[in-house]
């Protein structure tokens, strides 16, 4: 350290001290790591070696502690050690004394008033003692002249803090441009001067910001706002580099002040000015529209080498660094975060280069280097991983603590994390990543007791990612939370029905709000549809006839109810409409479903059930043709796609029904790739990412898309026989490799593959086509080998065959799997009736009819059973089967999905 005798002295114990003295002139010889000079004319006061020793080791010892607190705004204990320097006579000849204490009374009043510093609102001295003692003491030193430049710098940037709290803005600009910066930049400086030097340019900016510019050109105001931004860019790494400094000095201390090693490190409470420091550049930039830029100068402090106390602003930035990415960049117009922003960008911000480039720093912080470093490839991806960092630091930092005393921090970090979690909503829902969104809601609720929002968002990810248990669990908390709300028990209803089943479950949850009455608000005729489904959906599973005409009749009563509270609704009119058709009152169904379309035109259920209804009339070429509109409308819906397929073999035949099949096929593969895995999870509601054309590559097919045709015996050399054996084995030799896609993607896009085969073998067997059939079926069962649909098809194929006892063999393992499946008890039965064990094949064609009683072909079939042993109620048995089959439509009515 430097001292105006020209001699340069570092002292490391009382034996080099000693012969230091011994070698140097006593008028010439100073000892201060950090205070003013001392001039000679005071050397009389150190005549002796070894009192100049003890006094100089003191002397050093205290000022370390004063330089060290000050670095780390420990104001509370500097007092004390003021005291101490007073009662040793140091600093007698200057006001070195007087402008720390009023350093520690000015920044203890900051420290109380954070929230009116926040809000610009100006501190008096009449209301804030310490302001007006500090203030004195700054008049005092100033007014005497005492100091040397160096402490004259730091009494006017306090003389600056003064100003701007007080108001006075354009005295506090005054201020900072007084003080000499070049001494606060220079080399072998205290640490806490940096922090001098952050706080003198953040005060400037400020300063620039707040003066009123009514009077002002624009071309002036340019210039001031440029002004202050340079003064925010500079702050910025000036705190930062001060951040850092303060990082190296706590962890490896200079040997003079190793007594302070002992002591525990200090967390640094950052000031407002220190805050104001650190965030005033990046908020400068993206209050006044230039998002690339902030966005740019957030990414330069995120690559700052972290330090202890830079850890909470860091957490701040990663959070505004995403929150812009989400809200300003699309994927198209985002750039890698190592680079610079686009000149697109600059120029429509009125930029030439990046604000960071145009104003260099006098002291930049050490940054990270980026070899070998990760680095995002889009948008989605630097936001989620920003989130997810922050999500892990506001989750560890987050006060648990009921406490009373806590409330006030329990809150704030409670808004914190709150803000986190919403953004994280917004970029994993783009992705479709609802499995990890619940996962990190769950971290959160260690510190969540009673708070709506959090749970509710919790309950909804679950939801979406297909986890229904916790969600209905999640929903009835939250509805304890807030029981005047209607719509969290009809959630947990939605859940119920969709995913789970439970329609006792949803019936008591849609009953409670029902309860509510005009309470319920808009959602009292949701409550009662809600009702509607779930007695729709237990009749279709009850087995005792009376039971189902009671929940039929309930289901009635109640979506009826339904519609007269609210007319406007189409889904509650197309459900009525749905309801009626299932009791085969077909022609009562046109009318609240004709209302359904007049709300709703291009409803796909609603165009289907049209649909299904005018197939119910025998009117075949008017429901195809309502059919092409439905497509046209929801084009490549399968569930439409396999109803155009029944209508057209009803009207034209099965080979025309096979080309609709085979276009089946065709947009299966194009639109799902089942060559990479999805990037949903496999229980999410999220659609497999489509693509517009089909991987080109010369890897192996793993699924035959093209449906056989053994019938042509120009294929090659092979007969037709050949052919068919081939593409058999073909198929059979692939069941392995297809069953290691199977694990990839939704369940659902491998059982529409499985119901287009089955149906297309359907087709051939209708057109006596076993060869073509049995490829279909072998296809299939390769890819859902264990399937009742899959055993079905093959005991037909066996029956077709004349190889009964393998059919009933089949029959038998499907009806294990699915015991009151109608199709299989139907072929069943008769074949039961067929082999001549007629009682056996009555008792399964009974059961098909207490189950199914609007099968006509199971009617059919137990009258045919009855027939053969020469009953009499068999006529009655055909008269049901053919009132039934007269209203029966080309598919059955509840493939329409009834759901809320």
């Amino acid at each position: 350290m430097a001292h105006t005798g020209q001699v340069g002295i570092t002292i490391s114990s009382h034996f080099n001290l000693l012969l230091l003295m011994k070698a140097v002139p006593t008028g010439k010889v100073h000892f201060s790591a950090v205070t003013p000079t001392v001039s000679g004319e005071y050397s009389h006061q150190r005549d002796r070696a070894p009192m100049a020793s003890r006094l100089s080791f003191t002397h050093l010892r205290l000022e370390a502690e004063l330089e060290r607190y000050r670095a780390e705004c420990q104001w509370d204990k500097m007092p004390m050690v003021i005291d101490q320097m007073k009662a040793a006579r140091f600093h007698e000849d200057d006001d070195y004394g007087t402008l720390l204490m009023a350093e520690v009374l000015l920044e203890e009043c900051l420290q109380d008033n954070m929230d009116m510093l926040q809000t610009s609102t100006p501190l008096t001295e009449k209301t804030h003692p310490r302001l007006s003692r500090a203030k004195g003491h700054l008049n005092t030193i100033l007014g005497r002249g005492l100091l040397t430049p160096r402490y004259l710098n730091e009494a006017l940037l306090l003389m600056a803090k003064v100003h701007y709290v007080q108001g006075r803005y354009r005295d506090a600009q005054g201020m900072c441009a007084r003080v000499g910066l070049e001494e606060l930049t220079r080399d072998e400086q205290p640490t806490y001067h940096l922090r001098l030097l952050a706080e003198a340019f953040v005060i400037k900016g400020l300063s620039l910001d707040h003066q009123t510019v009514s009077s002002v050109s624009r071309v002036r105001l340019s210039e001031r706002e440029e002004e202050s931004l340079s003064c925010y860019l500079q702050a910025c790494d000036a705190s930062l580099s001060y951040l850092q400094e303060l990082d190296k000095t706590v962890a490896a201390p200079h040997t003079k002040t190793a007594k302070a090693s002992l002591l525990p490190p200090v967390d640094v409470d950052l000031g407002y000015f220190l805050q104001a420091s650190l965030q005033s550049a990046y908020l400068c930039l993206l209050q006044r529209g230039h998002l690339a830029q902030g966005a740019h100068q957030l990414r330069r402090v995120l690559r700052v080498v972290e330090a202890r106390g830079s850890q909470s602003f860091r957490k701040s930035a990663a959070r505004k660094l995403a929150e812009v990415l989400l809200s300003a960049v699309s994927e198209d117009s985002y750039w890698p975060p190592l680079g610079p922003p686009p000149s697109s960008w600059l120029h429509r911000e009125g930029a030439a280069v990046s604000k960071d480039a145009t104003y260099p720093t006098v002291k930049p912080p050490q940054r990270y280097s980026t070899d070998c470093c990760f680095c995002p490839q889009d948008v989605l991806e630097e936001a989620v991983l920003l989130l997810l960092i922050t999500e892990s630091m506001a989750s560890g930092e987050a006060v648990i603590s009921r406490l009373p005393d806590q409330a006030e921090a329990r809150e704030a970090s409670l808004q914190d994390a709150n803000s986190v979690y919403d953004l994280l909503t917004i970029g994993m829902a783009r992705r479709g990543q609802y499995g990890m969104l619940s996962e990190c809601l769950e971290r959160a609720m260690k510190f969540s007791f009673n708070e709506f929002h959090l749970w509710h968002q919790l309950g909804l990810s679950l939801m979406a990612a297909g986890k229904g248990v916790g969600a209905v669990s999640v929903f009835k908390e939250c509805a304890r939370m807030r029981p005047e709300d209607p719509s969290l028990p009809l959630l947990a209803a939605k859940v119920c029905i969709g995913q789970l089943h439970w329609f006792e479950e949803a019936e008591a949850l849609s009953q409670s709000v029902a309860s509510m009455g005009e309470e319920a608000g808009e959602l009292l005729p949701r409550a009662f549809l809600s009702l509607g489904l779930c007695y729709s959906l237990q009749a279709s599973d009850a087995t005792l006839k009376a039971d189902r005409d009671e929940f039929h009749i309930k289901a009635l009563r109640v979506l009826s109810k339904a519609h007269s509270l609210d007319p406007q609704d189409a889904q509650i009119a197309m459900y009525l409409a749905l309801q009626l058709a299932l009791v085969r009152q077909v022609s009562a169904a046109i009318e609240p479903l004709q209302a359904a379309l007049n709300l709703r035109g291009d409803d796909l259920h609603s165009l289907h059930l049209l649909t299904l209804l005018l197939s119910a009339q025998k009117q075949h070429r008017h429901a195809l043709d309502t059919l092409g509109l439905a497509l046209s409308q929801h084009p490549g819906n399968f569930n439409l796609l396999f109803t155009k397929v029944k209508l057209e073999e009803a009207l034209f035949g099965p080979a025309a029904a096979l080309q609709t099949c085979e276009e089946m096929l065709q947009q299966w593969l194009s639109r799902y790739d089942v060559s990479r895995s999805s990037e949903t999870d496999d229980s999410s509601s999220i659609l497999m990412p489509e693509r517009t054309e089909v991987s080109p590559g010369p890897r192996k097919p793993s699924i035959h898309l093209t449906l056989p045709n053994f019938q042509d015996a120009s294929t090659g050399s092979l007969s037709p026989s050949s052919v068919a054996v081939s593409r058999l084995e073909s198929a059979l030799s692939e069941v392995s490799d297809l069953s290691s896609v199977r694990r990839q993607g939704p369940t659902y896009i491998w059982t529409t593959l499985e119901r287009i085969w089955l149906q297309a073998g359907e087709l051939f067997m209708g057109d006596g086509r076993l060869k073509e059939a049995q490829f279909c079926i072998a296809e299939a069962s390769s890819v859902s080998p264990n399937s009742y649909s899959v055993l079905l098809q093959r005991g037909r194929l066996a029956e077709l065959r004349g190889q009964l006892d393998d059919a009933k063999g089949l029959y038998d393992e499907a009806l294990a799997i699915h015991p009151t499946e109608e199709c299989t008890l139907v072929q069943m039965g008769r074949l039961l009736v067929k082999t001549e064990r007629t009682h056996l094949g009555e008792k399964v064609l009974r059961d098909a009819v207490q189950v199914h009683s609007t099968s006509h072909e199971a009617w059919s079939g137990l009258g045919e059973a009855l027939q053969s042993r020469g009953s009499s109620q068999a006529p009655d048995c055909f008269l049901t089967a053919l009132e039934l089959e007269a209203s029966c439509p080309i598919r059955p009515f509840n493939i329409i999905p009834r759901e809320l």
